[in-house]
């Protein structure tokens, strides 16, 4: 790049901003209100809730209200407000609860966790000394699942924002210089945000209230990796150059080389989720990939500008002056250890993950419905006391679609099941069963025509097809990481290495994540989806400390050998790449601030892997293999000098 074209920048960069203003202005799309978006495609499960969804105005469910006392409940007093709420009033053998079933009917997700909140309040309305009124059931379930991220994206926003002011103020010791690279990311987050609903309703596809978290988490992430790249090889080429628009020319060019590379290898990874059988996951792959572009956008083009409008001085109290000399001797010191004892090192870094690696073979997954919250909210604690007041009565019962209604009512009631018709759908008659689990009912009912439904069942289809999922994606990604690698490198060895230390840093990570989550945070198992989007995001991520690591020892190679190339680089790049790690894995963990277990453990196992590519794997162990290997390494392509 020339001295004229990085002056050019400071406007592009203007441009920029003022285009992200204009998107930003247009608000974000509706988000989708089909309740089966979180649902696998083909299975019973979901084909039951699209026959529910054909019944005329009724996207909610069944809802139950449950009063309560310690003494026998005044039926006659609760008579009058069982009727308000449109159901009977059902008592228990010692009158010490009452339960009145109540439809509820809703246009959405939104909606629901409206009425459900309407319903709250007009049970709890004026009732009799000692008696409380809580709700549950399904809709209930569903609208404080829905309801749980009111507020909590904007947190985890701010946040997240904290997090990365903090960290870049401790890695620049600087008043003033963090503020551009926060300010500009931050903008590329709101644009991403707005955006994307756009992009994927244009595509067809469909997301979630987490969707925007994750995605606010990745462009955060992702963008202030890119940002303390580029700044800190403008930086060094500042210590070279006396003119700082002659300094960003020189650092331009082989920095967007290697965030190119990056992002990419990110956006092929985080495409792999695309082949998911889950609407909202195949959503939030497009989403991700529309993030890193956005990131990679603002970091290479705007955020140079930025820094180009102001003078050298935006570095105070550390201003890099021409002719000094750049010392990094930290990583000087880890470099000649791992040049005097690479066989050494690389043996502790692989028996350290290894002993990691053991927890991933504990491994469970698969939560219940009180277990995906955090907190548990009333709908959950309600349907704890109701099975303690209706033994025969549950929550939230299964849901069968039938077109032979006798015979499967019959063949359920034979089993021990209570079975209760309900208002057909779709040309299907639909029986409310309680009484036995999803895997027993479709077993009982195996030669019937029958579809079982239901939250229960969901919940066993979305176990099901996440393992279907993981069997699929895990290995795709994998291969796709090899082969952009292949391509990037021109190398074979190369590229197996850095896969394979990936590969190892993730399993350590679910291993170490798991014993985190089940020993100290006392979740009993991993969420369904927590393995595949750990495994995904930390595969796409993870990569990004080799990639810096290695394309910088390709630059070196070719003056000074190749294990003198990946010492240079490590030297060079060791300070910025470990504040980048770290920062990456303490935005991550911010997702800890949302409601929702799965989130919470997706970010415990982000947070460790990330810190393990950037402290173990990137630190010592490639470097070290690279001293065994030698020219080597680049096989069967060659690194001349």
């Amino acid at each position: 790049m020339s001295t004229s074209t990085a002056r050019a920048f400071r406007w592009l960069a203007l441009l920029l901003i003022a285009l992200a203003g204009a998107a930003m202005s247009f608000g974000s799309a509706a988000t989708p209100t089909d309740p089966t978006a979180m649902a696998p495609d083909d299975v019973d499960s979901t084909a039951v809730a699209r026959l529910l969804q054909e019944r005329p105005g009724d996207n909610g469910g069944a809802a139950l209200v449950l009063f309560s006392s310690d003494d026998p409940l005044d039926l006659a007093a609760l008579a009058p407000r069982a009727a308000e709420l449109g159901g009977p009033l059902i008592p228990n053998d010692d009158m010490t609860a009452a339960l009145v079933p109540v439809e509820v009917h809703s246009t959405g997700l939104t909606d629901n966790v409206d009425k459900i909140t309407e319903l709250r309040a007009a049970a709890s309305a004026d009732l009799p000394a000692g008696v409380t009124a809580q709700v549950t059931g399904p809709a209930a379930i569903e609208g404080d699942l829905s309801g749980v991220f009111s507020g909590a994206n904007l947190m985890l926003l701010a946040v997240t924002g904290i997090i990365v002011a903090v960290l870049l103020i401790v890695t620049y010791r600087s008043p003033v210089l963090w503020i551009l690279p926060l300010l500009v990311i931050g903008i590329a987050d709101r644009v991403a945000n707005t955006t994307y609903t756009w992009a994927l309703d244009a595509l067809g596809a469909v997301w979630n209230e987490s969707t925007a978290g994750i995605l606010s988490v990745l462009v955060f992430g992702a963008g202030t990796n890119y940002a303390l790249l580029l700044i800190s090889r403008y930086r060094d080429e500042l210590h070279r150059h006396e003119d700082r628009f002659a300094a960003m020319a020189r650092a331009w060019g082989p920095t967007v080389k290697t965030i190119f590379a990056s992002a990419v290898t990110v956006i092929l990874g985080v495409a792999c989720l695309l082949l998911s059988a889950v609407p909202t996951t195949r959503g939030l792959g497009l989403a991700s990939m529309f993030g890193i572009g956005i990131a990679f956008l603002f970091a290479t083009l705007v955020l140079p500008g930025v820094l180009l409008f102001f003078g050298r001085w935006i570095f105070w109290p550390r201003i890099p002056r021409e002719g000094t000399e750049i010392r990094h001797h930290f990583w000087d010191r880890v470099g000649g250890l791992v040049r005097s004892r690479p066989a050494l090192v690389s043996i502790v870094a692989v028996m350290l993950l290894g002993i990691a690696c053991l927890g991933a073979l504990q491994i469970r997954t698969g939560l219940t419905q009180a277990e995906q919250f955090i907190d548990t909210p009333e709908s959950i604690t309600a349907a704890e006391l109701l099975e303690e007041k209706f033994p025969e009565q549950n929550a939230t019962p299964a849901i069968v679609a039938t077109r032979e209604a006798p015979r499967v009512t019959a063949v359920l009631e034979e089993s021990g099941a209570s079975v209760t018709p309900q208002e057909p759908a779709g040309g299907w008659e639909i029986l409310q069963v309680s009484g036995g689990t999803t895997e027993e009912l479709r077993q009982t009912l195996d030669g019937t025509d029958a579809l079982v439904g239901g939250q229960e069942a969901e919940l066993h289809d979305t176990e099901k097809s996440a393992a279907a999922d993981r069997t699929l994606i895990f290995p795709v990604i994998l291969l796709v990481l090899l082969f952009a690698l292949m391509i990037l490198l021109r190398s074979v060895l190369a590229p197996l290495i850095m896969t394979a230390t990936v590969l190892f840093t993730n399993v350590a990570a679910l291993g170490l994540g798991w014993w985190i989550s089940t020993g100290i945070l006392g979740f009993s198992s991993f969420d369904a989806l927590t393995p595949l989007y750990s495994f995904v995001f930390l595969v796409a991520l993870g990569i990004d400390y080799s990639i810096f690591l290695i394309t910088r020892a390709r630059e070196e190679a070719r003056e000074v050998g190749t294990k003198e190339g990946v010492l240079r680089s490590l030297s060079a790049t060791g300070g910025v790449i470990t504040s980048a790690g770290i920062l990456l894995a303490a935005v991550f963990a911010a997702l800890g601030v949302l409601p929702l277990v799965v989130l919470a453990q997706v970010g415990i196992v982000i947070f460790i892997g990330v810190l393990l590519d950037t402290l173990v794997v990137r630190t010592i162990l490639i470097p070290a293999l690279v001293q065994l290997l030698g020219e080597k390494f680049w096989w069967p392509g060659r690194v001349r000098p």
